[in-house]
């Protein structure tokens, strides 16, 4: 193989390769002598199919597999001799009109990671911002946890339903006076004022009693998931079973117990360890953006263009997908594209604090192990069906590219935490709400450089496993959108909100190439 570099500018390269035909052929015969064995041919005995037989029937074939073969192996071959690290999936493209039995022209086009000084850790001072958890805290966790276990117990014959009740009910809807599937079924209960259901629904059962009979008329939202549903007027006929009314919540022992627990202290036990992990994760988020600040302040270099592109892109969905969910959405797109420039300034600084991350890593000895990569690759395989969990399994294992993504959080973690016993660090009590209002300020994007986001911006939404089964259908009654939780709406950097950047190896692989095109789609 010939090697002809034809640029070198910045951190861009590019290169042409020549594989020669002879070395192609070569591939190919030495394929036959491996398949020959176990080629069968009638007149022929198993083993003894001339070679010129099985290259007549297979040749176009074996030809494309040794191509393939000798690009890849060129491209390794490359990488090593000028050690090359590359930031994204190198360009490979062969010579337009390349005709088997010709030599193979390949150029190959690439962004290289930059060499990055291994970055100072010493003369880190942090503050941590502490908080403890007060009684009140845990007098409030515990009502509203009594309030979110409500209970219900039988109205009177002559209640009439108000909101808050619970309506057991039958129903059957018809469009057009036709029945429709997912219109029929029994004994559906529903919490009056709880939103389930397609607007208009709730309201109309107001008032009704226990063997009332009821139709009341209502129409799907245009954003009905049933294409055939879609904006249509329904009715419904109503037979109301029940009735019932909600019994005022205690929290008191038998609340405790009825949660499978021994006492009420063991439940306020474990309702304040339950804050205080939920203090010790803003306490950690709000040193973490400091940690970062102090990091990206004294560190400039050029980075990947394409990393850049990549982690751009990534942003700008999310923010087209939360600006999709505003009232006023061209408002929303507008004020985007105003601030395009400083979003792309974000991206930048998270590629380049993923590229100091990696390493500070790499020279300290951070390390995921393979016991936490297995447990990370076994949680990540519980969001798709028990069919396609093995698929998964198999797709990280034969790709280091999607490995490496799923690691990359808790190597940054690794890292973040390594950096934290490095650091100087004082403690200071304060309440959540002072707390809160510090990660607020710094979320508030007037300045660029708050960037606390992952830094990946890889997609792998191609050539995985299949997706996950569809989640049964609910009755035509309820309405998407009362499972969906609502986009907030998308404040000026809301991109910039995220408190992780994504360090990613990047000193070491690059970055992860577009995943094969079967992904199961994780669960809601």
């Amino acid at each position: 193989m010939q090697t002809v570099e034809t640029l070198n500018e910045g951190l861009k390269r590019a290169y042409t390769l020549t594989i020669s035909a002879k070395d192609i052929d070569a591939r190919v015969d030495q394929e036959i002598k491996t398949v020959a064995p176990q080629i069968k041919m009638p007149g022929f005995r198993p083993g003894k199919v001339p070679a010129n037989l099985i290259r007549k029937m297979h040749g176009p074939a074996m030809q494309q597999e040794a191509l393939n073969g000798s690009i890849q192996d060129g491209l390794q071959k490359l990488m090593a001799d000028n050690k090359l690290r590359p930031a994204m999936q190198p360009s490979v493209e062969l010579q337009e009109g390349y005709e088997p039995g010709k030599d193979a022209e390949i150029k190959v086009a690439l962004e290289v990671l930059p060499e990055v000084e291994t970055p100072s850790i010493d003369g880190i001072t942090l503050e941590r911002l502490t908080i403890e958890v007060p009684e009140s805290d845990v007098d409030e966790a515990l009502a509203k946890m009594a309030g979110q276990n409500k209970q219900f117990e039988d109205a009177p014959k002559s209640h009439k339903a108000k909101e808050g009740d619970l309506v057991v009910m039958d129903f059957a809807g018809k469009v057009d006076g036709v029945a429709f599937e997912g219109g029929t079924g029994e004994a559906m209960s529903v919490e009056i004022g709880s939103g389930r259901l397609i607007p208009g629904f709730e309201d109309q059962i107001i008032g009704v009693k226990a063997n009332d009979e009821k139709q009341i008329n209502v129409t799907f939202p245009d954003d009905y998931p049933v294409d055939d549903l879609k904006g249509k007027a329904a009715t419904f006929d109503l037979v109301i079973n029940e009735v019932r009314v909600p019994k005022e919540a205690t929290a008191d022992e038998d609340f405790a117990k009825s949660l499978g627990l021994e006492s009420l202290e063991q439940l306020r036990g474990l309702l304040k360890g339950q804050l205080e992990q939920e203090n010790n994760g803003l306490t950690r988020t709000h040193m973490k953006r400091k940690l970062l600040d102090q990091l990206a302040a004294s560190h400039d270099f050029d980075v990947p263009p394409s990393m850049v592109e990549a982690e751009f892109n990534q942003i700008w969905a999310q923010l087209e997908h939360e600006a999709s969910h505003e009232d006023d959405k061209d408002a929303a797109l507008k004020e985007m594209e105003d601030d395009r420039e400083d979003y792309r300034n974000i991206a930048v600084r998270r590629v380049r604090l993923g590229l100091l991350l990696s390493e500070i890593g790499r020279a300290n000895g951070v390390e995921v192990s393979q016991q936490e990569m297995n447990r990370l690759v076994s949680q990540a395989a519980q969001q798709y069906d028990p069919k396609d969990r093995e698929r998964f399994v198999q797709y990280i294992q034969q790709e280091p590219m999607a490995a490496a993504q799923l690691r990359a959080p808790l190597y940054e973690d690794k890292v973040v935490d390594f950096l934290f016993s490095k650091a100087e660090i004082t403690d200071r009590v304060v309440d959540r709400a002072e707390l809160e209002a510090a990660i607020e300020a710094e979320d508030d994007g007037t300045e660029s450089k708050h960037v606390h986001g992952p830094g990946c911006g890889h997609d792998h939404d191609e050539e995985k496993p299949k997706a996950k089964k569809a989640a049964a259908k609910k009755p035509a009654a309820e309405t998407a959108a009362g499972d969906d939780v609502k986009a907030e709406k998308p404040a000026k950097k809301a991109a910039a909100k995220k408190d992780d950047v994504t360090a990613e190896d990047a000193a070491e692989k690059p970055a992860a190439k577009k995943a094969p095109a079967k992904k199961p789609a994780a669960k809601k």
